[in-house]
């Protein structure tokens, strides 16, 4: 791999490492083990290459390469006459993600409703005042923007899930 290259996939193996610490709560090396196979993609990166590649013991990898296997974030493949295992990123969880994605913009989304309407409520039985009303433009704002982000997401599933798409 060119010399530039290796160092951009390995800036990148840190920065998505950094994501997968917080959104997903996974120790470090689980996070740059993560991070490294899905910069590998389909070809698929060997338990060796991931000891020599992100400097970490044996064992390390080991306990690590099994946890992500355990969470289903990762699967492998052999090769016919190969002993190796190559690893690469379990695509279905792809879609869970955007599932939950889903799930939790459409909650929020509900509360900002329910907010949105009992204010309107108040609005209406309480507030003879104009500058006391309770301002609705943020609450329809971003149920507006949430519907959008929900459309848009769930295109994507859609084409993902028609295509057969592998991230």
């Amino acid at each position: 791999m060119e010399t530039k290259l290796k160092a951009k996939k390995y800036q990148l193996v840190e920065k998505l490492g950094v994501h997968f610490e917080n959104k997903d709560q996974l120790a470090p090396v689980a996070a740059r083990i993560l991070a490294y196979i899905i910069l590998t993609g389909k070809k698929g990166t060997t338990f060796e290459d991931l000891v020599s590649n992100l400097c970490a013991s044996k064992s390390t990898i080991s306990t690590h390469l099994t946890h992500l296997q355990s969470l289903d974030r990762i699967n492998y493949f052999t090769k016919t006459g190969d002993r190796k295992k190559y690893f690469i990123v379990n695509t279905s969880n792809f879609l869970q993600d955007i599932n939950h994605m889903i799930s939790n913009w459409q909650s929020e989304k509900n509360l900002h409703q329910e907010i949105s309407n009992y204010k309107a409520e108040v609005n209406q039985l309480e507030s003879t005042v104009k500058e006391f009303e309770f301002d609705l433009t943020i609450h329809y704002k971003y149920i507006e923007f949430l519907n959008s982000a929900i459309t848009s997401i769930s295109e994507l599933k859609t084409r993902i899930v028609a295509n057969n798409i592998k991230t």
